[in-house]
């Protein structure tokens, strides 16, 4: 299984990005995809997920109002749309998969991307 995270780049804030996260290797049938972020010397957290059906979605109430997840099953691919971002939404962001519900902890989850550089100045 590879995930390939891509649509990184330098913004200032207030501006956007589109990540988008494609996935290959296996069916991903009944999986949920979710993003994740690490900024420099701190741990990893939950940004975003969608279920298999794209029925379910959770923000983390850092991005709600801001960021939309959304997956296009029949590509395997699963976008993050970030909107009006903050400095403080500079991280690098994973894309990660696991079978079955979201869950909020990074362990819980199967495959991870490389991980995309994001970086949001004031």
């Amino acid at each position: 299984v590879q995930l390939q995270a891509s649509g990184g780049g330098s913004v200032q804030a207030g501006g956007s990005l589109r990540l988008s996260c494609a996935a290959s290797g296996r069916t991903f049938s009944g999986y949920t995809m979710s993003w994740f972020r690490q900024a420099p010397g701190k741990e990893r957290k939950f940004v975003a997920a969608i279920n298999w059906s794209g029925g379910e979605r959770y923000d983390a109430d850092s991005v709600k109002g801001r960021f939309t997840i959304s997956r296009d099953n029949a590509k395997n691919t699963v976008h993050l749309q970030m909107n009006n971002l903050k400095p403080e939404d500079t991280a690098v962001y994973y894309c990660a998969t696991r079978r079955g519900g979201t869950q909020f902890e990074p362990y819980r989850y199967d495959y991870w991307g490389q991980g995309t550089q994001v970086t949001v100045s004031s």
